[in-house]
């Protein structure tokens, strides 16, 4: 069969499935076609018609070569982290906007559905729950939808789209829909892994919950990188429940196969779900990091309050032993007096002085026991 020697005009063969309502942009010339690159960034690349696979190409080169001889082929290709002169290569081929590739190469792109001219531009973002490190570990995906190809851009290790392919080659008549059928497929694996991420994080929120109760110091930091964990997570999953309804909003105008509608509502049902799961996640955060704020505030009071009683019984104790110190200290002032060897002291000679120096120290001792102890000193 002689191969076409331009491809790009038999996109309209199947342009129209699954886009988004409203009027679409003239896309620009394509650039020019980039010297081939290699192909260390080709995960998988196949053809296919009538949803089996016919070629299994190496190279883009070769990929390119072999859909020209397939009139009703389509083209699967996946890329991670492809070079910049692939992804020219591919605009050059396929017609794609130059916005696109240029997202394509810088990605931290927010999850984001486009339409440039009968090519659909689809941004997401997977994610994968690490039991080991309890923490969410999120992935870009960018794909490009045309009339007879569908080519992933794989920034991350979420998700595995072997898999993904492997079940769309498991069902012919499913992939024989068309690329749109596959970008189902990889729209359903992504929310499909949202799942094990939801269950993770609902075992932390319990796990959490108990340690807050059990006055655990380190819970504070646990429940600020969850809540950062569900601020990605939530800007991962709420635009895809808009992008979903974008792609429903298109069924009737370009005639999208039934089956594939009802697997799309299906889809958008669980994002939906899951995304409501997410923001009940973070609300519940906030409100456990308030809980644990009261309950440490409370904790610190009752440490403080421990220690002013601790330090007024200690000032009761230091007073009674004050008190006690004085009173022994009158007597043993007076006895040191009368102690000295001075003979020029009257007192030593006086008949009286034993019993006066007696008496002087009982009135001194109970004056300053009655004293301190009107002042509730003992």
């Amino acid at each position: 069969m002689p191969e076409r020697p331009d491809r790009r005009p038999t996109h309209a063969k199947r342009a129209g499935r699954l886009r988004p309502s409203g009027p679409s942009p003239t896309p620009p010339p394509a650039p020019a076609a980039a010297v081939p690159p290699d192909h260390h960034s080709v995960i998988d690349s196949a053809v296919y018609r009538e949803g089996r696979r016919v070629a299994s190409p190496t190279t883009l080169a070769e990929t390119f070569r072999r859909l020209r001889e397939q009139p009703d082929g389509m083209a699967w290709i996946g890329l991670h982290r492809p070079t910049e002169s692939e992804l020219h290569s591919l605009a050059a081929e396929f017609n794609l906007h130059p916005l696109s590739i240029e997202d394509a190469l810088e990605a931290h792109q927010r999850p984001k559905l486009e339409r440039y001219g009968d090519t659909l531009f689809v941004v997401l973002r997977a994610a994968r729950y690490l039991d080991a490190l309890e923490e969410v570990d999120f992935g870009e995906l960018h794909v490009f939808v045309g009339p007879d190809f569908l080519i992933t851009v794989r920034h991350g290790a979420a998700p595995d789209l072997s898999a993904v392919r492997r079940r769309m080659e498991e069902s012919p008549d499913l992939l024989s829909l068309g690329p749109e059928a596959a970008l189902y497929a990889i729209l359903d694996a992504v929310v499909d892994g949202y799942a094990p991420v939801v269950a993770g994080v609902q075992n932390d929120m319990d796990e959490i919950e108990t340690e807050v109760f059990r006055g655990d110091p380190e819970v504070s930091r646990r429940i600020y990188e969850l809540s950062r964990e569900m601020v990605e997570f939530q800007r991962a999953t709420r635009p895809l429940v808009g992008m979903l309804h974008a792609l429903m909003a298109g069924f009737a105008k370009y005639g999208t196969d039934e089956e594939l509608q009802r697997y799309l509502r299906d889809v958008a049902d669980h994002v939906t779900h899951t995304s409501e799961r997410v923001d009940g996640f973070r609300q519940a955060l906030t409100e456990i990091l308030t809980v644990n704020a009261t309950l440490v505030s409370q904790q610190q009071n009752a440490e403080m309050r421990a220690l002013a009683e601790a330090g007024f019984e200690q000032n009761e104790e230091i007073k009674k032993i004050s008190s006690w110190a004085a009173i022994l200290f009158a007597p043993t002032l007076v006895g040191t007096i009368y102690g000295m060897n001075f003979e020029t002291m009257p007192e030593l000679h006086w008949a009286a002085g034993y019993p006066f120096a007696i008496l002087l120290m009982a009135v001194v001792c109970t004056s300053l026991y009655v004293i301190f102890k009107k002042r509730d000193w003992l």
